[in-house]
């Protein structure tokens, strides 16, 4: 008699339900090993903590004057942004639709010289100068409170004809720089709140520029001609970590003729005042209005633009949300060591065998160690950035110190991009603890790979160029998701690290994430060929 044997067949199919216990074990794995916890949860903590309390450590803020006394110096515009708009103008009412064209024939300055070289004369004196950002043109504006809605057509220093509008708005028109030989004939329209503005070579052949929208003008608005010139800035080193450098005051005056105000009132004259407060800080005939026989001579000081970080180009103390995230440097080096000694602890005990008995399909065991590790540091990295930046903006605002505009959706993708990078770095450092099985030489790789990039390229080690090459091509580039603030190329800064990156913020991941993924299947690979 032949018996017949029934091979066995386990209840229990391999696929999601399979890998869904893979992940369970090696959660389980993770959360007994208190040291692994408890090193997490204190990365978690230096990010929350270091973000609250170090960008307010040693700040004397206004002086004297209370947070509010500080915050009340701030002009905001019609986005919320925080903006300078000082300038001297020249003005009549406008009351409902009309225009103002008029002829530029020259713009000159005067620049008090960079203090850091050195001069025969006097530091204070004006010299002959115009710096690039100079501006003189027409302006139709909601009002003379500094943040008021505005579009303005204006002849610059450097940079050609600019149709500029609401502080963030900027259109390039004619280029060239103006003079008596080369004038320039500008006009700006208004029907509505549209305002569009022209310019013209030869007063006769003209070309839109650009189309402003200006919500909520109100029925009678200021239209007139105006001048302004910004801080001279004078970096002191060629690197990222010098956070200014010099700054100088500046003078402009734009000379006009063939001035048409079409809608204004019959017989009205032209009002000189100065808006904001920069050009009130000069003292003697400099700055005003001069005119006689049709010409008009405007002269002012200041700028209308959006204020940028580092506080080159502003009277009160800025912040950023990077300037909350100080502690991420310090949480992502916990993160990383705990990430590699989750495989290559294994390996120094000899467990790494049990492990691939239990899963012999090694691909999906990384994954779900990659799975396990990533969303533990995205987690608490989440919440811990959320703690630092929502938290430290509120005591930054109760201590005088404007954090610029950025909005909740800004907030939100700092928060979850900060927590995806240590995630995927911590991925990386698995990927590479994986490959090379010891957990100093991974630790050693992964800071040479992210964390040493960003300390030359932030720290003023290396010249601005190299830093920013080691900050495009690194895995370094991730921490470009701190930045919250845009650079304006109107507006003359010191656009480097924390607060600004030369990547954008998921150009900057991408890169991290580009490094992880290579690193993630050639660990797979390895891990798959070599034996335990």
């Amino acid at each position: 008699m032949t018996a017949t044997r029934t091979p066995y067949r386990p209840t229990q199919q391999a696929g999601r339900d399979g890998f869904a216990q893979l992940l369970r074990a090696e959660w389980t794995k993770f959360r007994t090993l208190r040291g692994w916890v408890v090193g997490i949860i204190i990365a978690a903590a230096a990010i929350a903590v270091v973000g609250v309390l170090l960008p307010h450590s040693g700040q004397s803020h206004c002086g004297s004057r209370s947070g509010a006394a500080c915050l009340a110096l701030v002009a905001t515009g019609p986005d919320g942004e925080a903006v300078n708009d000082s300038y001297y103008l020249a003005a009549q009412p406008l009351a409902g639709d009309g225009s103002i064209t008029v002829r530029v024939t020259s713009l000159t300055g005067l620049v008090t010289p960079d203090p850091n070289l050195p001069t025969t004369g006097p530091q204070d004196k004006m010299r002959p100068g115009l710096v690039p950002w100079a501006k003189a043109g027409i302006i139709i504006t909601g009002s003379t409170r500094p943040g008021s809605a505005y579009a303005a057509m204006m002849a610059t220093g450097s940079h050609g004809v600019r149709m500029q509008y609401d502080y963030t708005g900027d259109i390039a028109g004619l280029p060239g720089s103006v003079s008596a030989a080369s004038p320039r004939w500008l006009r700006l329209t208004r029907s509505g709140d549209v305002i569009t503005g022209y310019d013209s070579a030869d007063g006769r052949h003209w070309t839109e520029v650009g189309v402003a929208h200006l919500a909520g003008l109100a029925g009678t608005v200021q239209a007139g001609m105006f001048a302004t010139s910004p801080l001279a800035f004078f970096p002191n080193f060629p690197t990222y970590a010098e956070p200014g450098g010099s700054l100088s005051a500046s003078l402009a005056t734009g000379a006009f003729d063939d001035v048409h105000l079409r809608g204004g009132a019959p017989g009205g004259r032209w009002a000189g005042q100065n808006v904001g407060t920069i050009g009130a800080n000069y003292d003697g005939p400099r700055i005003g209005l001069r005119q006689a026989d049709g010409q008009f001579t405007v002269t002012g000081s200041g700028d209308i633009g959006p204020v940028v970080a580092a506080g080159t180009n502003s009277i009160f103390i800025t912040g950023t949300l990077a300037d909350h995230l100080f502690g991420v440097f310090i949480g992502l080096l916990i993160m990383i060591v705990i990430a590699a000694m989750f495989i290559t602890v294994e390996y120094r005990r000899g467990l790494i065998r049990t492990t691939l008995a239990a899963s012999p399909r090694r691909g999906r065991l990384l994954a779900a160690k990659a799975a396990v590790i990533g969303l533990a540091a995205f987690v608490l990295g989440s919440a811990a950035a959320a703690v630092a930046v929502i938290a430290g903006s509120r005591i930054a605002h109760d201590s005088g110190i404007y954090v610029l505009a950025s909005g909740w959706p800004i907030e939100v993708r700092v928060i979850l991009a900060t927590g995806a990078m240590l995630a995927v770095a911590s991925v990386l450092a698995l990927s590479i603890g994986t490959m090379l099985r010891r957990s100093v030489a991974a630790v050693a790789a992964v800071v040479a790979v992210i964390l040493l990039p960003y300390i030359l390229g932030v720290t003023g080690i290396l010249p601005a160029s190299a830093s920013e090459w080691i900050l495009r091509v690194t895995p370094a580039a991730a921490f470009a998701v701190e930045q919250s603030v845009p650079q304006y190329q109107q507006v003359v800064g010191h656009y480097g690290p924390p607060d600004y990156y030369p990547l954008a913020p998921w150009s900057g991941f991408a890169v991290l994430c580009a490094y992880t993924a290579v690193a993630l299947g050639l660990a797979a690979w390895l891990l798959r060929r070599r034996d335990a």
